[in-house]
């Protein structure tokens, strides 16, 4: 398959595995749509149904980001990048529910599990680790979410070991992706 061509089905492929979202599929079979009351990622469906529905939403939407990688190393390896970017943005940016999705992580942190186990694991544990000393200590000075704040930390470390055990591009791509979905989420109002 030409390179060309390759990219453009694993662009396709990954933004329209990544607009299932998981988290309106499972609000609808509850009665409602989450995005009347939150975003339909796991955060939400925790505030809005729970623990246990949280985990099967999150599962699903990271599943998404390791089936559009390993479709990706089926039809041209090197754009793994595109992989990670598009299922991404199919899920903030839904083309079967209006567009209007979720923030990313959980399919981010999907593929980031296939191309880059070990600067997620890293990150992963940096993040964690600093969340709660950031919220106890830090968080009422600088007023910022928990985890932007660990992003800033564990993003810099995470391409550090990403540069010398891959996935760099990956890393970028999906966290690109990731941002700019951010900055419309931080510009848009609450819902009541």
């Amino acid at each position: 398959m030409p390179a060309l061509l390759g990219a453009l089905v694993i662009a396709i492929a990954a933004y329209l595995l990544g607009s299932l979202s998981f988290g309106i599929l499972y609000s609808r079979l509850r009665g409602g749509d989450i995005r009347e009351r939150d975003l339909p990622g796991g955060s939400g469906i925790y505030r809005q149904y729970g623990l246990a529905a949280a985990i099967l939403v999150v599962a699903l939407d990271m599943l998404k980001g390791v089936l559009a990688v390993l479709f990706a190393y089926a039809v041209a390896p090197d754009f793994t990048w595109l992989a990670c970017a598009f299922v991404v943005l199919g899920h903030t940016y839904p083309v079967f529910y209006r567009f209007d999705g979720g923030g990313g992580i959980a399919p981010l942190l999907g593929a980031l599990a296939v191309v880059a186990p070990l600067p997620l694991a890293v990150m992963l544990i940096v993040a964690l680790a600093f969340m709660p000393l950031y919220t106890r200590f830090l968080q009422p000075t600088f007023k910022i979410y928990p985890i932007p704040a660990a992003t800033v930390l564990a993003v810099p470390l995470g391409l550090l070991l990403a540069a010398r055990f891959g996935g760099v591009w990956d890393l970028l791509a999906g966290g690109l992706a990731m941002f700019v979905r951010a900055l419309q989420l931080l510009r848009k109002k609450p819902k009541e």
